[in-house]
């Protein structure tokens, strides 16, 4: 049972509480035909809530845990209890991360369900199957050099790399593509698909008007914003500049006044709220970037500009794609230089005239 009741804290109300003691597998009916069951990871982000939605003579299911026994094992206990002996219909996953497309292909193959899924995140998510069992890559080698990376960190990577495709079962080979504004007819309410760029590349929540929800996958998190990264298959890219104008996006056109259901933590009312502590935080740390460049540093010396935790073996990789993400979108910006040196490293520096950034 849940005991914690309403609380509010930095502006967000949350009607089950901030910390609501939710045993794994346990589900809790958040609207009418839609439910919350959060299941357990083995993690230090130690959990994902996934979202059940009656539909007619089945269920459709909302993203799907990692590929693991417990996993398993609390899906069995759902599907000879509450779920009732009645079918999974279809599988929704919000975007291509294991935790939540972990267990789809599983699903889809035990109720010969279908998948459903933005285009990016299926090709996406086959692509970085493939490479399990595969050696790094040169260009990831390089390109984490070129971050500033030390040598015991890329064998790390090296003995890392294809982990990817261990955490997720396989998926199918065919699935039915969502698109962004597109509306899906589940138990008899419409939900929109409301895609997001730049933590993943076609990121798909789900809007129902009708039930005032949002199922915000890990587009909007009450407490953490999630990691935005650049990736070797894209060096240059700037996924900070495409979440901060998606995070706009989704504030300008969806009401304030959903109940928004995020993959971690609790439910919470204040999708504004939320949105603009997201939007202003990552602008905060741009500004602290930028006055930190006054003298050339290689990403990996930025680390105590944009984080208070230590960064070590555990979290090189999300540290320095975050960081890189913040430095690209700075170069876009015209703001800094990156300039590469004879070891193949890459120095970036502020230009002192643009010295009263405000964006």
């Amino acid at each position: 049972m849940i005991t914690d009741t309403s609380e509010t804290y930095r502006g967000l109300n949350y009607p089950f509480g901030r910390r609501p003691d939710l045993p794994p597998g346990q589900p809790v009916k958040v609207a009418e035909g839609v439910y919350w069951v959060r299941f357990a990871m083995p993690m230090s982000l130690d959990h994902i809530n996934l979202w059940l939605l009656e539909d007619g003579d089945g269920w459709t299911v909302i993203d799907t845990c990692l590929n693991i026994d417990s996993a398993r094992d609390t899906w069995e206990q759902l599907f000879s209890g509450f779920l009732h002996n009645k079918p999974v219909k279809r599988v929704i996953c919000t975007h291509l991360h294991p935790d939540h497309v972990g267990l789809a292909g599983w699903l889809c193959e035990r109720f010969d369900a279908e998948l459903w899924m933005s285009r990016e995140e299926f090709l996406m998510c086959h692509t970085m199957a493939d490479d399990t069992g595969k050696p790094a890559p040169d260009v990831a080698l390089r390109f984490y050099k070129a971050a500033g990376w030390e040598e015991d960190w890329l064998e790390g990577y090296k003995e890392r790399f294809g982990n990817f495709g261990r955490a997720i079962y396989a998926l199918p080979e065919s699935f039915r593509r969502i698109v962004d504004r597109e509306t899906i007819t589940i138990g008899g309410h419409y939900w929109q698909v409301i895609v997001g760029r730049g933590h993943s590349p076609e990121h798909a929540a789900l809007y129902c008007p009708g039930l005032k929800l949002l199922i915000s996958g890990d587009q909007v998190l009450p407490r953490i914003s999630p990691n935005v990264s650049v990736f070797p298959t894209e060096p240059k890219g700037d996924p900070l500049k495409e979440w901060l104008r998606t995070q706009s996006v989704i504030r300008e056109i969806l009401p304030d006044d959903l109940l928004v259901l995020p993959a971690h933590e609790a439910p919470f009312y204040g999708l504004d709220v939320r949105l603009s502590q997201i939007i202003e935080g990552h602008k905060r740390d741009l500004i602290t970037l930028f006055n930190f460049l006054q003298q050339p540093c290689r990403a990996v010396d930025c680390f105590p500009a944009l984080f208070k935790r230590e960064i070590d073996g555990h979290n090189i990789n999300l540290a320095t794609g975050e960081t890189l993400a913040h430095l690209n979108c700075l170069l876009g910006r015209h703001r800094i230089t990156r300039t590469r040196d004879e070891h193949g490293v890459d120095w970036y520096q502020q230009i002192p005239e643009t010295a009263e950034f405000d964006e």
